[in-house]
């Protein structure tokens, strides 16, 4: 097939989740994170790459895409693949010379010139979510006072308040305020809802990219993404949609789900690519499973908290242990668990891992569990890996489940 991608703007297919690292001085170049260029792709695979090339409207009755300047090129399968952009629409004073985000390589080539050329002392980083603790901690490495500031009750948009407490107690031991319930209309000089700063972070949240799509008659879902069917096509015939401007299905609730992630991202990009050459695949959802590290502590989350199981329906019960992630003759560090499951059918529906090691194997777990619609009774015994430099006999899922069970009587 001829495969031509067209792109806003100069730069493609790089690690945006690497970001926060450029700035933390863990990545010394953006160069880094850039996977592969135009030239490569049309070397090495045939796909032809227009970069600067802005899509202003898709004319799906004559198979055509028209270009800012003008310019109209035909389709035969379209596949829409826009993204998500920080939503800045309600702070006033976004646009001012100290106030960043973290969603663009030319946006963190500027806040690191900032850096180097202002020398902040005090930084506002407004949102609890991953970016906003990526972008704390990055702060606190360039020995910058931060405060965090989300205008809801939870950190990590998980509505757990077990979690959110031990993220505030982490985050505070390494002088990182936070201020839940603190909604921020506003920035202005030198402070934000009443917090001194000399540098601004929004990290607020995203906001899918559909206006194209919704101009061409493509249905949007009640996420607010595209809605996709699990072969990642729209609801019109030989249109595809992947990443963060689409939806897509959650295993856990069986419903709608809009979770942008770069994993998810990726999947449903290859997907959507093999359906549009012809194929017949499908993709399967997700989990929602995410994994951040926030000034050391690894935290992992994937399916639902109780709060979120109760609104979908379930009858949720909770266990969290506190136990060690290597045997204490190895230097075991702390690790807790938290399980959840429904009671009625003893199925899992989501869990949180916290600690300094191996968190994303044992969050990897659980969400394979999770895929499989597996019950707290079969995960129990689960022939996990056992040595001394590694894991504990009993590693902490096992007995997190045992604690579990006990809750489910």
């Amino acid at each position: 097939m001829e495969i031509v991608v067209l792109e806003k703007g100069e730069v493609i297919s790089y690690g945006a989740c690497g970001l926060p690292y450029y700035i933390e001085g863990q990545v010394q170049s953006v160069a880094q994170l850039i996977a592969y260029t135009p030239e490569y792709f049309e070397r090495e695979r045939n796909i032809r790459i227009r970069t600067r090339a802005e899509v202003v409207r898709i004319l799906h009755s004559r198979r055509e895409v028209a270009l800012a300047g003008g310019e109209h090129l035909h389709y035969d399968k379209l596949v829409i693949a826009t993204g998500a952009r920080p939503d800045l629409s309600a702070v006033e004073g976004a646009d001012q010379p100290h106030v960043f985000t973290l969603s663009t390589i030319e946006e963190s080539r500027r806040l690191k010139l900032f850096l180097a050329e202002q020398q902040p002392k005090r930084a506002v980083v407004v949102g609890g979510g991953y970016i906003g603790l990526e972008a704390a901690e990055a702060l606190r490495a360039n020995g910058i006072a931060v405060t965090i500031l989300t205008n809801g009750a939870n950190l990590l948009h998980r509505e757990d308040e077990d979690l959110t407490a031990r993220l505030r107690k982490h985050l505070e031991s390494c002088r990182v305020e936070v201020r839940t319930g603190t909604a921020v209309r506003a920035i202005e000089s030198g402070q934000v809802a009443g917090v001194p700063c000399d540098l601004v972070i929004l990290a607020a949240g995203i906001t899918p990219n559909v206006a194209l799509a919704a101009e061409a008659g493509i249905e949007i879902g009640r996420t607010g993404a595209i809605r996709a069917d699990e072969r990642t096509e729209t609801s019109v015939l030989g249109i595809y949609a992947a990443g963060d401007c689409a939806e897509t299905r959650h295993v856990v609730t069986g419903s709608p789900a809009w979770i942008p992630l770069g994993t998810t991202a990726n999947k449903m990009g290859r997907i959507a690519g093999a359906n549009a050459a012809g194929a017949r695949e499908r993709f399967a959802g997700v989990a929602g499973t995410s994994i951040v590290r926030v000034c050391g502590l690894g935290v992992g989350c994937t399916g639902l908290s109780v709060a979120q199981a109760r609104r979908e329906g379930f009858s949720p019960v909770k266990a969290v242990i506190e136990s060690r992630d290597r045997p204490g003759y190895f230097r075991g560090r702390p690790t807790t668990v938290e399980l959840v499951a429904d009671r009625a059918t003893r199925r899992l529906l989501g869990g949180v891992v916290l600690g300094e090691n191996d968190v994303a194997g044992r969050i990897n777990v659980l969400a394979t569990a999770l895929h499989n619609r597996m019950s707290v009774d079969d995960f129990e015994y689960l022939d996990l890996a056992y040595a001394p430099p590694f894991a504990p006999v009993w590693d902490p899922l096992l007995v997190a489940a045992q604690q579990l069970l006990k809750e489910l009587g």
